[in-house]
């Protein structure tokens, strides 16, 4: 394969390569050892020298070298592992290059041409590899060539896909090409003349719209922090708009939020993102929230059939989805009927004979002994075959675990048989009193499972539970009725029937189940036997920050509840809540998850509730329980966008609907739970459960169009809130609660009562004025109003950061905004994602942007006020800062680093700026192989800030105890009071002031006082070697004493004269070393008035801003260029 060219110093070090072919450019060598039929011993040790002399031990056989006649130096341009592969590459060389190379006077403009032909040839194969993935490869390929061409982009730069649109300027419209790709946007339009090109960054991106207006049809009008652009006349702008929401929403999730923000794995590899993975992704996104199934399925197949439906006695029409656990079919109008049907109940998948009436028919047998039959499918066999071909996968999975279970269960109970009786499964406990054992009973409520759901102990201690028991029996036979003609359990099937069933509220003895089922926990907890058991004792017992604040909300969640004025329900919520935290430290617990988890226990067995709590946590409200509440916000910004669309006269008459977005948040974070009388608020969850966050979003709009004459007319944030709240308060059900939230609640237990609402009266209106609304549309504008929202948080986050670099820097507070915008940007082209690491010991403002080697060299190129004489010079100096910046050891730089660094080059006094670069010149700055730059390469490292090491996490998610988490606190301000201390600098030798010097002759290259510089620092050097030549002398004659003096005992100690003699060799070696002091050089400078002038004249840091931004990507492609082919 063709390499880009890597320098090679000796053609045939250690005599490890032999020449095959050869000509006067061009070389073909094999490995030596390589080929041979008998040189296995050779082989072997050239294997061996391959593994200590290389990093990788992994050298390709054959390579193709490019020489220079004359010159020391070659480049290796191709390597492969087969000869037929190498001298492919040989006779193109020889039949398209070779001719023409004897043209060129000048040998270097030979190396020149040949590595950047050779570079293009990379660019074309990378070009082809991803041109083949689309449908039409030429025209992709001949895109791609005119994106590289107009915008210059950094190779690492995918073009996803690109259109044919005008881009309106004022009332002119620009015909030409929107090329999408993985980082930007960018438009090209070339007419009459006039050239028309920018480039937009994703991070740049805030808001993204459909417009229309009288010039335009339709438009997408995009808006970013400097200004609007509207683009029209798209062939299919509904996919356009689509791919453009996509894009920028994955940007900004890998840029802003990776940690807080669940992104698809495919998703988190740029490089691998097509034009086709990303219409995937968004019918997966789809058909995840549809079906609420684990965020980690995979789809496989979608495909148009018929499912026979006996209520109906007829066949219904729609999509059926495969994926790696289930079989889903959705009806062609979203709503009608839902099939889910999980690959555990699943006996087999069969083939039937195909008939005129029932083409292509599949069965479908599941372990209830019903079948559901298939029809119309298109390509049968290959799905059957693919669909079967996972089932016995998880068969086989089953079978194993369940024999693994059975070995350990009999285990078990041979010991319990023999030592001890088992402990009881469950305690229940509902004296309300306290007794002399109080703690022993205490500590068996911490670490036992209930096995039945609190509400079936708690009626039975309850005065007036029987009030509306006929109410309740009428709903159970409703409610069978309904299992007989549709199905019982997972694969029910879901249709507008058993939507009024749940608006009605479900009875208290189904409704567990029926959550259950509704959320497919129940496939959770079969696949998991044992799982929560096992979590409740690791989990019981520890320390942390979340047990911490469960503690703190287990008596607030649901307060006036009898369960929860109980030891029994604390501790089974005290376990749900930890176990949970211990099953998932990135969400761990957060404030509202107590009041659902409460509500779950009283409905369902303790086990149930904890897989309840797992789906709603992670499928049916994802990113809602995060660091910082991501999905909720999401939801609360569509929810505007639903009142504005679906009640405009409200929303004319409010402008700001802030105020309704800030009230309906606890709606979302608690489904009601904390706004509602509890027995109605227990509907609404009903709901939820069967229709997920569609059914929040339907009620929040009737609640608010219910009140929308009163909001309109209310004058203030506070009026707007009392008017909702006491709308609220007065929703009641058609039954009397067995438990009463409130005082409030008590009131409007009679729904006939003047004033008050009906919780189901509201819930079908709900979906008659709202039940339009589907799953689908809520996906699509979660997806563009998520970039809002990630905006916003970004702002509020640069705000923040500024906050904290400004009061340590000098530069003026109208530059550090734009230098904030190149460090970010800059970390958006690379795939090498610096947000990946994580550093506990810094806060979230400094974890959220740092640099890696490549990015701080890029920006280093921008920002650097010094020109160097040469490209190379400057990615030396550049590796040095990163090194001497990395403070930490971590390959990364922090924000803070940077901007102290920056302000130092421009705004430091003239001894800060010495001083900087003295840094640069002795360890840990400058390594022993200034082409490797790595840390480990260098035995020194610095003394004034520890080696820091990630290390790995740990398999059980164990969080470090909270106790230990505020001493290493207090251990890191100790490090910082001392690293405020400065420390004086160590000597420099004498090479590394030649390094020091030669820094600064390439510092002066285009000074206008550029010769007087050069006579200066001449003089300087002079000076400095002066200095440095007497404090030798005087050194090596006093280290010549003392080696006289030791000489004298040397006889004295025999045994350990080699010891003695080496010690001694040693430390005349370091005493005798040529060394100057950073005191030294900085007065040897100080003499010279053109040097101090240089250091001390002002840099205008606006203007190179300027010019970074116009130049950051340019600059960019031309510096991994560099690295790449120096690496």
């Amino acid at each position: 394969m063709w390499l880009n060219p890597e320098e090679v110093l000796l053609k045939n070090a250690l005599k490890l390569w032999i020449t095959e072919k050869s000509n006067d450019f061009f070389l073909l060598q094999r490995r030596r050892g390589h080929g041979q039929s008998n040189s296995r011993i050779t082989g072997l040790l050239v294997g061996a020298l391959d593994t200590v002399l290389d990093s990788n031990a992994r050298v390709t056989p054959f390579r193709i070298l490019l020489q220079i006649p004359g010159s020391q130096i070659s480049w290796v341009i191709a390597s492969g592992a087969a000869i037929e592969e190498v001298n492919k590459h040989w006779d193109w060389l020889i039949h398209n290059l070779l001719h023409s190379l004897s043209v060129f006077e000048n040998k270097e403009d030979v190396a020149s041409f040949v590595k950047g032909k050779v570079r293009g040839l990379i660019a074309e194969e990378v070009r082809g590899r991803q041109a083949a993935q689309e449908e039409d490869p030429e025209k992709f390929r001949e895109a791609l060539l005119k994106f590289e061409l107009h915008f210059g982009l950094p190779s690492s730069e995918k073009l996803v896909t690109y259109y044919s649109c005008c881009c309106w300027k004022g009332r002119v419209p620009r015909q030409g090409f929107l090329y999408l790709s993985i980082n930007h946007m960018a438009f090209y339009s070339f007419l009459l003349g006039k050239e028309v090109k920018f480039v937009i960054p994703w991070a740049e991106v805030t808001r993204l719209e459909r417009v229309s207006t009288g010039l335009m049809t339709e438009a997408i009008r995009v808006t970013t922090r400097q200004r609007q652009r509207e683009f029209s006349m798209f062939l299919n702008l509904d996919e356009a708009f689509g791919v453009i929401g996509q894009l920028a929403d994955i940007a900004l999730r890998r840029l802003l939020d990776s940690k807080g923000l669940e992104l698809d794995r495919v998703l988190q590899q740029p490089a691998r993102i097509t034009k086709r993975i990303l219409e995937e992704q968004a019918i997966r996104e789809y058909v995840l929230a549809l079906f609420r199934l684990p965020r980690s399925e995979n789809l496989h197949e979608v495909a148009s059939c018929s499912v026979w439906t006996p209520h109906a006695r007829c066949h219904t029409a729609g999509t059926l989805y495969t994926t790696d656990s289930y079989l889903c079919f959705s009806s062609r109008e979203e709503g009608n009927l839902i099939l889910l049907i999980p690959l555990s109940e699943v006996l087999s998948i069969e083939k039937a004979d195909s008939t005129s009436a029932l083409p292509n028919p599949v069965i479908v047998s599941v372990r209830t002994k019903k079948a559901f039959q298939l029809i119309e499918l298109h390509d049968r066999d290959e799905l059957v075959e693919n669909m079967n071909s996972r089932l016995r996968a998880l068969q086989w999975k089953r079978s194993m675990f369940r024999s693994r279970k059975d070995g350990k269960r009999s285990a078990v109970s041979g010991i319990f048989t023999c030592h001890s009786s088992p402990t009881p499964y469950y305690t229940f406990y509902y004296d309300t009193g306290y007794s002399d054992e109080e703690e022993i009973e205490e500590q068996v409520l911490r670490n036992t499972v209930n096995s039945e759901a609190l509400m079936t102990a708690f009626h039975q201690n309850q005065p007036g539970t029987n009030g509306n028991k006929s109410m309740e029996q009428v709903k159970e036979r409703l409610w069978e009725d309904h299992f007989s003609e549709f199905g019982r359990g997972v694969h029910m099937f879901r249709t507008e029937k058993i939507q009024k069933l749940v608006a009605m509220g479900i009875p208290e003895s189904l409704r567990g189940e029926l959550w259950m089922i509704f959320s497919d926990a129940s496939s959770d907890l079969e696949s998991h036997q044992g799982y929560y058991t096992t979590l409740v004792q690791k989990s019981m017992g520890q320390n942390n920050l979340a047990t911490e604040e469960i503690e703190r909300d287990l008596h607030r969640s649901l307060p006036d509840h009898p369960a929860f004025q109980n030891p029994t329900g604390i501790a089974a919520l005290r376990r749900v809540l930890t176990a949970y935290a211990h099953r998932n430290p990135k969400i761990g617990y957060c404030q509202s998850m107590n009041i659902l988890a409460s509500v779950l226990l009283l409905y369902a067995k303790e086990e149930d509730a904890f897989w309840l709590l797992v789906a709603v946590c992670e499928r049916m409200l994802p990113d809602y329980f995060n660091r910082r509440v991501i999905g909720a916000q999401v939801d609360q910004s569509v929810f505007e966008e639903l009142i504005r669309e679906r009640l405009p006269e409200m929303a004319e008459q409010i402008p700001d609907l802030s105020t309704l977005s800030s009230v309906s948040l606890s709606w979302f974070l608690t489904l009601f739970l904390s706004v509602l009388p509890f027995h109605s608020a227990v509907c609404v969850v009903d709901c939820f459960f069967f229709h997920g966050i569609k059914a929040i979003f339907q009620l929040g709009l009737t609640v608010l169009e219910a009140n929308a004459a009163q909001l309109s007319s209310s004058t203030d944030d506070g009026q707007a809130l009392m008017i909702l709240t006491s709308f609220l308060d007065q929703v009641g059900s058609e039954e009397s609660p067995s438990v009463q939230s409130s005082p409030a609640a008590e009131e409007t237990s009679c729904s006939d009562a003047e004033g008050h609402t009906n919780i189901t009266d509201l819930i079908n209106d709900s979906y008659e004025k709202f039940g339009d609304l589907t799953v689908r549309q809520i996906e699509r504008l979660r997806c563009r109003h998520r970039i809002q929202v990630l905006q916003a948080h970004e702002d509020t986050t640069k705000e923040n950061a500024l906050r904290l670099v400004t009061p340590d820097v000098s530069i003026p507070p109208e530059n550090l905004p734009d230098i904030y915008d190149l460090f970010k940007v800059n970390i958006l082209p690379s795939e090498a994602a610096a947000w990946h690491y994580c550093d506990s010991n810094r806060s979230f403002i400094e974890r959220q942007y740092r640099l890696d080697r490549p990015q701080f060299k890029s920006l280093y190129g921008l920002l650097a006020p010094w020109s160097s004489g040469s490209n190379q010079h400057t990615d030396t100096l550049a590796n040095r800062t990163f090194t001497l910046l990395d403070q930490d050891r971590d390959n990364l730089v922090t924000f803070r680093d940077f901007t102290s660094w920056l302000d130092t080059l421009y705004f430091g006094e003239l001894n800060e700026k010495i001083r900087l670069l003295y840094c640069l010149h002795i360890p840990p700055a400058l390594t022993e192989n200034e082409d490797d730059p790595s840390v480990m390469k260098s035995p020194l490292l610095s003394t004034n800030r520890p080696l820091c090491v990630n290390l790995p996490p740990r398999d059980d998610g164990e969080v470090k105890d909270y106790q230990e988490q505020l001493k290493q606190m207090l251990q890191d301000l100790a490090k910082e009071k001392e690293r405020d201390v400065e420390k004086p600098l160590p000597l420099m030798n004498q090479r590394e002031f030649i390094q020091f010097c030669k820094t600064f002759y390439s510092m002066f290259h285009g000074d206008l006082e550029e010769n007087d510089l050069f006579q200066a620092i001449a003089t300087v050097t002079s000076l400095v070697l002066q200095i440095g030549e007497a404090g030798h002398r005087s050194k090596t004659a006093s280290s010549q004493e003392e080696s006289i003096a030791a000489g004298s005992t040397q006889a004295a100690a025999e045994d350990g004269g080699v010891d003695a003699r080496r010690g001694s060799r040693s430390s005349m070696t370091a005493e005798s070393e040529w060394t100057v002091s950073y005191a030294q050089i900085l007065a040897s400078l100080l003499t010279e008035q053109a040097l101090v002038n240089f250091f001390e004249k002002p840099l205008d840091l606006s203007a190179k801003i300027a010019q970074a931004k116009e130049n950051q990507y340019q600059q960019r492609a031309g510096l991994l260029t560099l690295q790449q082919g120096s690496s």
